[in-house]
């Protein structure tokens, strides 16, 4: 089965989309059944509001999302012309008021979208039932709301909204942690003191009870005083859930913002490479199989505006299409290679032609295996970076405007995957959480050059501390001096060190 749908489409639009998919296949696309909905503005402006889920946990955030969404739309300034989720079956919804070019555009989009979430290996640890999940956590939340209010509960998802991206990314791919020892190993157990008895005497006289709370209090005596954890950990959400006072509900709460956290990190981490394979594929699709000669103008039309750059922005879909555009006419006529690299006459790379034929073999490898960090740091090239005219710039107060300030490839590549590393967050560590045997919680920023912006630094450490219930300090870098910045949960204060 090709799709699902869960309303009544109409027979012409159910005649293409199955045709559509047919020809995806036909190219080697690979998606789970794709479950398509028919939706007018404001019901999609209201899934894209809840992040492409048909429900989510109630919060005040949603609701400020579809107010923009809709004010944007109603004024002209952005329409939403595809919404798929990562789920088997994939989820995608089709506005009521495209047009039927649009709708074959967003169907072929789709498909792209849909291949790249199952086949791609960044998103292997993804749950493939978040929708179902999703439904779960909202029931959890309204559960808590009544019994706890709805203020206290919305004010403490809050805290937890504004730590969300304070998670490692890469951990469920890599083991960040030495491993325990086994629970049963003698040497790492504290050992209470026992009275002298005889031995058909001695569980009277030391009652095992007795002797294992005696255990405890040792164990928690030597936490007390123990520095935790043993290596810095960026994982701050984990460490939260493992080590904060919390309530059991609000342990819970914490524990479903960073699931979907998680479940959102690949999203980010391939944003180009994502929308540059969706991209090529509706491309390829629409001009090579579904374009009728009267749609022509209509979709250059729309394909255009999706490929449009502006100062300050970087567009995934054009840099992602362009650059798998470019592996591909590489691979295809040989432009790799120890042959290819030595090579240092331009003329001869600029004409270089092997006929190997292996592109599209080679772009379907790339969209298995990279990110965008490692498909930008691998792929983009000098003469790639001056075909596609790129260069870095900033922004002049004395112009008044963003101007140009590099065409240097180093320059415009380091830029670009400084900007991609962590989505252009800053990386914490936890570093103590037992600071100075206090039991206040100390980080680190490791710094990249860029400066934390202080008053966001300071909400952050504000929220923390809602949920650390003790002082909490981040050590940073501000003008190139060591910095620490705290808060006792009444005010802030900032020291040299």
């Amino acid at each position: 089965m090709a799709y699902q749908m869960s309303r009544r489409l109409p027979a012409e639009l159910e005649r293409e989309i199955h045709t559509i998919l047919e020809y995806a296949r036909g190219y080697g696309l690979d998606f789970w059944d794709i479950s398509f909905e028919l939706l007018d503005h404001d019901e999609l402006n209201e899934v894209a509001a809840y992040g492409g889920f048909p429900t989510r946990y109630p919060h005040w955030r949603w609701g400020m999302d579809f107010e923009q969404l809709h004010t944007s739309y109603a004024w002209g300034l952005s329409k939403i012309y595809e919404l798929v989720i990562n789920n088997d079956p994939c989820y995608a919804y089709l506005m009521k008021s495209n047009s039927m070019t649009d709708q074959k555009l967003v169907v072929a989009h789709v498909t792209g979208h849909a291949d790249f979430f199952k086949n791609n290996a960044w998103f292997a640890k993804t749950n493939r039932k978040m929708v179902d999940q999703m439904a779960n956590h909202g029931t959890r939340v309204r559960r808590y709301a009544e019994r706890y209010g709805h203020d206290t509960v919305e004010t403490f998802i809050d805290a937890c909204l504004s730590l969300e991206n304070l998670i490692d990314m890469h951990s469920a791919y890599i083991q960040r942690r030495r491993a325990q020892k086994s629970p049963d190993a003698e040497d790492s157990r504290p050992v209470p003191r026992k009275l002298r008895a005889k031995e058909y005497m001695d569980r009277y006289v030391n009652p095992p009870e007795f002797l294992e709370e005696q255990q405890r209090q040792l164990q928690e005596e030597i936490d007390r005083s123990k520095d935790f954890p043993e290596q810095p950990e960026q994982d701050v959400l984990l460490f939260l859930l493992e080590h904060a006072p919390l309530e059991r509900w609000q342990r819970d709460v914490l524990a479903m913002i960073r699931e979907e956290a998680y479940y959102f990190a690949p999203q980010a981490m391939t944003k180009i490479m994502n929308e540059g394979w969706a991209s090529y594929w509706h491309s390829t699709l629409m001009t090579e199989k579904i374009l009728t000669d009267a749609e022509v103008i209509d979709y250059a039309d729309r394909h255009s505006g999706t490929m449009g750059t502006s100062p300050g922005r970087l567009n995934p879909y054009k840099l992602g299409i362009e650059l798998f555009r470019d592996i591909e006419d590489r691979w295809n006529r040989g432009k790799f290679g120890k042959d290819y690299d030595d090579c240092d006459d331009m003329r001869l790379r600029r004409e270089w032609n092997t006929h190997a034929g292996l592109g599209r073999e080679k772009i379907f490898e790339v969209r298995k295996i990279y990110n965008d960090v490692t498909f930008v740091d691998t792929f983009l090239t000098p003469e790639f970076a001056f075909e596609q005219k790129m260069f870095t710039f900033e922004y002049s107060p004395q112009m008044g405007d963003y101007v140009i300030a590099s065409r240097e490839f180093e320059s415009i590549k380091t830029k670009l995957l400084d900007s991609l590393t962590n989505w252009g967050n800053p990386v914490i560590f936890v570093e103590s959480g037992n600071w100075e045997n206090r039991g206040e919680l100390y980080l680190r920023h490791r710094h990249d050059g860029q400066d934390l912006r202080l008053d966001h630094a300071q909400e952050t450490l504000k929220n923390l501390q809602t949920l650390w219930n003790r002082p909490v300090h981040l050590e940073t870098e501000v003008e190139k001096r060591p910095k620490l910045i705290s808060f006792d949960g009444k005010k802030h204060s900032e020291k040299s060190l």
